[in-house]
């Protein structure tokens, strides 16, 4: 039995079996891209409401999207040894409520910050949508995860500008990149599965070496695009400071990616991510604020 399993077994409270179903902890990712967008479009602290507003968006988009994953790999989860439990923490009836609760909670939040967010809301919630089915058609949702991820730093320009500018797109590009890259890298533990399912995935068409070396260029561009938007958002020397202590991390991650290894390879995935997105957002808010 897995560790999700034996811990929803044991008694743990709706809320935390709902918050591991979504893994609640990988907000983290990319929340700290939107809040720093949201910082240089305000030149400073936002007000209040549209930083409370923009975290529910966030939060309830993310929701949405783990929540419609869930559903449409309902079965497909079960065959998998890594997932198999997931259908453990939650009926699924249960799931396809929460999906339609916080759909529509995130369309509400998003009308209440201005209009160009609400016109624009359904269709952010199709590009979340559409990762869940990408790999059943292409190898390339790992740039459809990009992508899912990346409109987070262009909806919290919008949340605070009413308008759109180059920065946030040349910010989601590197989102787009970054992501993909280390969905590359995750995709390695469930590589023998994917192959026999006939899952669609970069890993799978280019194999293991191949395709973290298109991880490695990944990452590059995604550094090449962080330093692009202090450029065009006229960011100061503080934020550039940051930037080696991003390739550093990315540095870390590929190291251990390399040992095949999938507990080094999961340890990686999560604390040279959270670190990526914690950087780049203190070195805005320093930028920024100080």
């Amino acid at each position: 039995m897995s560790l999700e399993a034996r811990q929803a077994s044991a008694g743990d409270s709706l809320i935390a079996r709902f918050l591991r179903l979504i893994r609640f902890s990988h907000t983290i990712f990319a929340l700290p891209f939107a809040l720093g967008a949201l910082f240089v479009a305000a030149n400073g602290w936002p007000s209040s409401p549209t930083l409370l507003l923009v975290l529910v968006c966030m939060i309830c988009a993310r929701t949405a999207a783990m929540l419609f994953n869930r559903v449409v790999d309902w079965s497909l989860d079960q065959r998998n040894p890594r997932t198999a439990s997931r259908h453990l923490l939650l009926p699924k009836p249960a799931v396809v409520v929460s999906l339609g609760m916080s759909s529509v909670a995130f369309l509400v939040a998003a009308a209440a910050i201005n209009r160009l967010a609400f016109l624009l809301s359904p269709l952010a919630l199709a590009i979340v949508f559409l990762y869940s089915l990408t790999k059943r058609f292409t190898a390339a949702t790992h740039f459809f995860l990009g992508a899912a991820l990346a409109i987070a730093p262009i909806g919290a320009w919008i949340a605070q500008s009413g308008d759109l500018d180059l920065a946030p797109f040349v910010l989601a590009a590197g989102v787009v990149c970054w992501v993909a890259g280390f969905d590359i890298i995750y995709a390695i533990q469930d590589y023998d599965f994917d192959r026999r399912e006939g899952i669609r995935s970069l890993v799978v068409k280019f194999g293991i070496s191949r395709s973290l070396r298109l991880a490695q260029l990944l990452h590059i561009v995604m550094l090449a695009m962080l330093l692009a938007f202090g450029f065009a958002a006229r960011l100061g020397p503080i934020y550039y400071c940051g930037m080696p202590l991003v390739a550093a991390a990315l540095v870390y991650e590929h190291r251990s990616a390399r040992r095949l290894d999938v507990a080094a390879i999961n340890r990686a995935f999560f604390q040279s991510n959270a670190f990526v997105s914690a950087v780049f957002l203190v070195s805005v808010c320093a930028d920024r604020l100080v």
